[in-house]
């Protein structure tokens, strides 16, 4: 599954395209600006609050996918004198362009955050700003959050500082260029140092008891020739550059916490159930989860380009659920939550590096210069710290939603016209309430639905019609989650967006 492009009929983009449109429609996602809004942008890309500070000697690079242009983060690296490292990491300063109260603002509040079609994205602020004039695009000076980060010679962050400052890229790289030059062996410094402290953060992150899952993602790509679908597995670059993300938020946690006001990202610690149903998908998936394996050591052993692998760090995702944002204000009666910790990192934690992307980010950023500065945090951003937290939780829903219909809707696509033909699927979930469905990921292609109940000529896995399911198939008693099962397409309906499978 791991980077196999699956084709969907060209004939049908067309079609893929005008149902992207009206599921847009459907979900009230306006992809039209007011004119106040884009007024208000032409007028701040022209006169942005600049800062005094010019930081614009650092030779900066940024690194994202191809063809971006939301350009969040830049960073540079460099030896410390006396041992150790020093990053410094420039984030867009969205703030010196929104003013609080205003049409972008507003907008901004009701957006929430950048919502990714096949077709195009839907944009959290006017591209004026979130593609030119914010964006830290290679050649052009910007205002920034200027963060500098001192760690050790084991990568521990012994200094964590932070200044509004005017700043100039001058590299845009992606991924795989980075990846190719680092396997090549002709990595310039900044690489091999990008390449040498993100090793040096996934250890810190080990001793801690946390983990990043290098989680396969599931691409949907619009070609000349009609939409591919497919799961690309992350490079190591991917996770060496997410390491100096994690860490910006790490060191913003922790000076919020200190100051006692701020906004976090948190997530309880997974129930004991939902171990043991991974170890049910694993065993099904053929993967070896030794008792005294600890998980985070079993995730570090697998290897998302292996098909078995990486289904099982798709499930592993269901790990991740109640993450949220908790915003506290002790001089004002709203207390920083008591386990501030956000389990899967192993530490507090703050989402502050995507602020053209994501509106939370801007107010964790007022927070954290103002603190920074020895300054009181803007009011603008303390009154509105409470609401934050249902604002992004609104927009998370609906990310997810526009992500899972947009794959329902390729996947139907995929597979319209192949109904009655049979598949082997693992069972990843089951219905407590309703015995006999669930929901399947099959090994082949990469697809995951909804699958009903054996019967209704189905059989019950047994090969005798008495519904008892004892040679260990689904039956009438039910889906064995974590089972091997063979699974008949019963419906593929791109109009409705369905997929469905039944048990045989």
């Amino acid at each position: 599954m791991p980077r196999r492009k699956l084709r969907v009929k060209a004939a049908d983009s067309a079609r893929i395209n005008a149902e992207l449109a009206e599921l847009r429609a459907r979900l009230e996602i306006h992809t039209e600006w007011p004119e106040a809004v884009l007024a208000e942008a032409e007028e701040a890309a022209d006169a942005p609050r600049r800062p005094e500070d010019d930081a614009t000697e650092l030779s900066l690079f940024t690194v994202d996918p191809p063809g971006s242009r939301d350009l969040d983060q830049a960073m540079h690296l460099a030896h410390r004198p006396g041992g150790g490292y020093r990053v410094h990491y420039a984030i867009a300063d969205v703030a010196a362009f929104v003013r609080p109260g205003g049409a972008i603002d507003t907008e901004a509040r009701r957006r929430v955050q950048t919502l990714y079609f096949p077709d195009h994205p839907v944009p959290l602020h006017p591209a004026r700003l979130s593609e030119d004039a914010a964006s830290l695009l290679p050649g052009e000076t910007r205002p920034a959050l200027l963060w500098q980060l001192d760690l050790d010679a084991d990568g521990a962050l012994v200094l964590a500082d932070l200044r509004r400052a005017l700043v100039r890229s001058r590299r845009r790289l992606d991924y795989a260029g980075v990846q190719r030059a680092l396997d090549a062996g002709g990595a310039d410094e900044q690489l091999a140092l990008l390449a040498a402290v993100g090793r040096l953060r996934e250890e810190r992150e080990r001793a801690r008891g946390g983990i990043s899952l290098p989680v396969p993602e599931q691409e949907i790509e619009e070609t000349p020739r009609g939409y591919l679908l497919g799961y690309r597995a992350p490079t190591p670059a991917e996770g060496w550059n997410a390491q100096i993300s994690l860490l910006t938020g790490l060191a913003a946690a922790d000076l919020m916490l200190d100051a006692g006001v701020g906004l976090l990202r948190t997530l309880p610690a997974a129930p004991a159930t939902a171990y043991q149903r991974l170890r049910l998908v694993a065993r099904a998936l053929d993967i070896d989860w030794p008792d005294t394996l600890p998980y985070p050591d079993l995730i570090r052993s697998l290897d998302p380009d292996l098909p078995l692998h990486a289904a099982f760090l798709n499930e592993c995702t269901g790990l991740l659920r109640g993450a949220g944002y908790r915003a506290f204000d002790e001089a004002r009666g709203l207390p920083a939550p008591a386990d501030p910790a956000h389990a899967a990192l192993a530490a507090p934690y703050a989402h502050c590096t995507a602020p053209l992307r994501r509106l939370g980010d801007r107010f964790a950023q007022e927070v954290c210069a103002a603190v920074a500065a020895g300054d009181e945090v803007p009011g603008w951003a303390r009154e509105a710290l409470p609401a934050v937290p249902v604002l992004m939780a609104g927009g998370d829903r609906r990310s997810a939603e526009v992500e899972r219909a947009c794959v329902d809707l390729v996947e139907a696509e995929l597979l319209a016209g192949r109904e009655g033909e049979d598949f082997t699927a693992v069972v990843v979930d089951v219905d407590g309430e309703r015995p006999g469905y669930g929901t399947v990921q099959l090994r082949e292609p990469a697809v995951r639905a909804r699958c009903d109940a054996a019967g209704d000529g189905a059989g019950d896995g047994d090969g005798d019609g008495d519904g008892d399911g004892r040679d260990g198939g689904p039956g009438r008693a039910g889906l064995p989650l974590g089972g091997l099962i063979r699974v008949r397409l019963t419906v593929a309906d791109p109009a409705t967006r369905t997929v469905r499978f039944a048990a045989v």
